[in-house]
């Protein structure tokens, strides 16, 4: 499967919450969690950790806890980025590094023909705690993320986002 250019996919990509039942390709998974690795981090940490759910268990009970995750119940398929602080470089840097890796999955797997959509985590308490409880995350592990994958059963027309006027140059 051939990938798009890296500006079309970020020009084109949008969060994608229906899903067809058709499983995605083992090779594709490494692929997206792959590209999440390769995502730029404070000091080269790479503070993360990544769990692939795929059991119904996992992805139909996080919605009971996540009011935003709903999507969940019908994809097979989401990516869970966590932090683990004490692989830092520079202390409280892990959330832009979760995000840039979260960013990463979502180009890659919009690229690749899959739809995907960033559900956010941290900093809820309520939603970090639901997740390290039902997945038994080890104390000092932060859920960041949870992209929930899976072959597009919508389609969505590219936006223009464009402002100029949100462009300053040298100063306010």
């Amino acid at each position: 499967m051939k990938s798009m250019d890296t500006l079309e996919a970020i020009f084109s990509r949008r969060s994608i919450r229906k899903y067809t039942d058709k499983i995605i390709e083992t090779e594709l998974v490494e692929k997206i969690i792959k590209a999440g690795m390769y995502a730029p981090s404070a000091g080269n940490a790479q503070p993360w950790h990544f769990i692939i759910l795929t059991e119904r268990k996992y992805l139909d009970k996080i919605p009971d806890f996540h009011p935003y995750s709903q999507m969940l119940k019908q994809a097979n398929l989401a990516i869970l980025v966590c932090s683990d602080p004490k692989l830092e470089k520079y202390k409280n840097r892990w959330p832009q590094d979760c995000s840039a890796a979260t960013m990463n999955i979502l180009l890659a797997a919009h690229s690749l023909g899959l739809g995907a959509v960033w559900v956010g985590l941290y900093p809820e308490e309520e939603r970090i705690n639901g997740v390290k409880k039902l997945l038994n995350l080890p104390e000092h592990i932060i859920p960041f993320s949870i992209v929930p994958l899976g072959y597009p059963d919508e389609i969505k027309s590219q936006v223009d986002r464009f402002k100029p006027e949100r462009i300053h140059k040298n100063s306010w």
